[in-house]
């Protein structure tokens, strides 16, 4: 009976009747987290798709970044700029995964897997229907074959970020996830700023999409109602157990 109180308590999300205070976290994480983002990516889509040459502040901006150019930050970009990349997150993706599936956390995993491989086919879909061509305003990069609009180096780090941000959500690590998950978006989208290889509208879009996405996808599988459930369903005997012996003494 103990356990059956404690459970409700903590495991909302996975309740078929929400509690009338968990309606409101819930819409507002919905308007935040998916509708205005998605709103965003629809405006920018629609004005990349009206304005053939993208909007006019974007080719300045690029050349403002691109006069801050040295030695050093040409070498600090090209390194950093891999770590946006599926061929580098694919593998680290991968060591979660294993890491997920040993703890048995299954929502987790799923919600792993489902926000980046969704994210991927959702970029290759919007790349081929935008046909965007990449900028090539300077001379001294070779240029990515595919095509620029949205950015997959944004959208894959950004919906990275944002799945171990869920995943750390419910721990001591939250802080330092959230803040590190930051820099690394920024710096992933200012590696393709300055690297030339994507206008900045680029960028935006990819974070916009990526956000609904990923954010969507966590509403739908809630990773983080799941490992508190699990916290909770081992917490629950123990203390049943350690106040029954002390009634018995």
């Amino acid at each position: 009976m103990k356990n059956s109180r404690l459970l409700p308590k903590f495991n909302w999300l996975q309740n078929s009747e929400l509690q009338k205070g968990d309606w409101l976290p819930l819409l507002l994480l919905l308007f935040f987290g998916v509708y205005l983002p998605l709103q965003a990516f629809i405006v920018l889509a629609l004005k990349i798709w009206q304005l053939e040459g993208g909007f006019a502040w974007e080719v300045p901006l690029l050349m403002t970044i691109h006069d801050t150019t040295t030695p050093t930050l040409d070498r600090l970009a090209l390194i950093f700029t891999q770590f946006g990349s599926v061929k580098t997150i694919g593998p680290i993706a991968c060591l979660i995964a294993g890491g997920l599936f040993f703890q048995k956390r299954w929502r987790s995993l799923v919600y792993l897997a489902m926000t980046l491989l969704g994210c991927g086919a959702i970029n290759l879909a919007a790349k081929a229907h935008w046909h965007r061509l990449r900028p090539h305003l300077w001379e001294g990069h070779i240029l990515p074959t595919d095509f620029s609009f949205p950015s997959g180096h944004a959208m894959t780090s950004m919906a990275f970020a944002i799945v171990l941000m869920v995943l750390a959500w419910r721990s001591r690590w939250r802080s330092a996830v959230v803040a590190l998950a930051i820099g690394y978006v920024v710096t992933i989208g200012w590696t393709r700023l300055y690297l030339g290889v994507h206008y900045p509208s680029d960028i935006l879009a990819g974070w916009m999409l990526a956000i609904a996405w990923a954010i969507g996808i966590s509403l739908f599988v809630k990773p983080v109602a799941a490992v508190v459930s699990e916290t909770v369903a081992e917490i629950a005997p123990k203390q049943s157990n350690s106040q029954g012996n002390s009634s018995e003494n």
